[in-house]
């Protein structure tokens, strides 16, 4: 079974879209497998009030607080345990995630470890340790990695054998398009007719599939 094992300060950020739709499915069914490991509980620092605190402030100045390394890698040698699964390190500089490398790694791996940072990002030296692959979810700064550790498991759950109805397999392999419509036909907004494109209702699949094309690549 696929199992993807997070390292994440906020596991609790996941769980409403791990329980919901084609990714929940694929958790009840035994498809897919998520496990957290959070370093809040491998931190040996305690700070006022019995907080415990995993970030300190970063050398060189700047704002924000930077994840401390030890407790990072101590939640990630858990999740490794004594397999080599592959690793991703969260970061804007990283390589872009493609659907190309969701189908690849559904075939060949069983087990993904996702280090999600926080606040201002992890200590690099954790990403030299463990030598994890950087890997982005787009060319933009988001608040922590908890959202690209989801787009990577949603893409590549997708690409699990199935996962996938019938119908939504034969969906995934059409050409998408930037544009969709439903019904009615002609909608009217403040006086104005908008219509659906005339070749979407022709019922000529070969010229709907061009159709399509055209507008994924415009």
């Amino acid at each position: 079974m696929l199992t993807f094992h997070v390292v994440t300060l906020f596991p609790e950020a996941f769980d409403s879209y791990l329980s919901s739709s084609i990714i929940g499915r694929a958790i009840r069914g035994k498809k897919i497998l998520v496990k957290f490991y959070n370093p809040r509980d491998f931190a040996k620092k305690v700070g006022a009030n019995g907080y415990i605190r995993t970030d300190g402030r970063p050398y060189g100045g700047g704002p924000g607080m930077v994840m401390e390394a030890e407790p990072v890698l101590e939640a990630a040698k858990k999740a490794i345990g004594r397999g080599k699964p592959l690793l991703y390190f969260f970061d804007v500089t990283g390589k872009q995630f493609t659907n190309t490398e969701a189908r690849k790694l559904a075939r060949e791996r069983e087990d993904i470890v996702l280090i999600a940072g926080h606040y201002e990002g992890i200590d690099a030296r954790v990403q030299k340790i463990l030598k994890a692959k950087k890997i982005s979810a787009g060319p933009y700064t988001l608040t922590g990695g908890e959202l690209p550790a989801l787009v990577v498991m949603d893409a590549v759950t997708r690409q699990v054998p199935g996962v996938l109805g019938k119908f939504e397999s034969v969906e995934e392999e059409r050409v998408s398009s930037s544009e969709v419509y439903t019904r009615p036909e002609t909608f009217v907004w403040k006086g104005k007719k908008y219509r659906v494109p005339k070749v979407l209702l022709s019922g000529n699949h070969k010229r709907i599939e061009e159709w399509k094309m055209r507008k994924k690549k415009a």
